[in-house]
């Protein structure tokens, strides 16, 4: 039940402020290729960043608990 609230938090926060939250997924170092029939997208340095922000939540809240 925690995961579920936790999930819809954010995809109410999502919601009510994507649009503040253009840049992320467009960061220098995510690849982006578009050809004429191909796009290929991977989003390196954003993934390494929501990483490390997902460990030090964990971390925090590991603490805390």
């Amino acid at each position: 039940m925690v995961c579920g609230v936790f999930l819809l938090l954010i995809g109410i926060f999502i919601f009510f402020y994507g649009e503040k939250l253009a840049w992320f997924g467009h960061l220098p170092g995510d690849i982006r290729i578009e050809k004429e029939n191909v796009k290929v997208f991977i989003p390196i340095t954003t993934m390494i960043l929501l990483s490390v922000l997902l460990t030090l939540m964990i971390h925090f809240l590991k603490k805390l608990f």
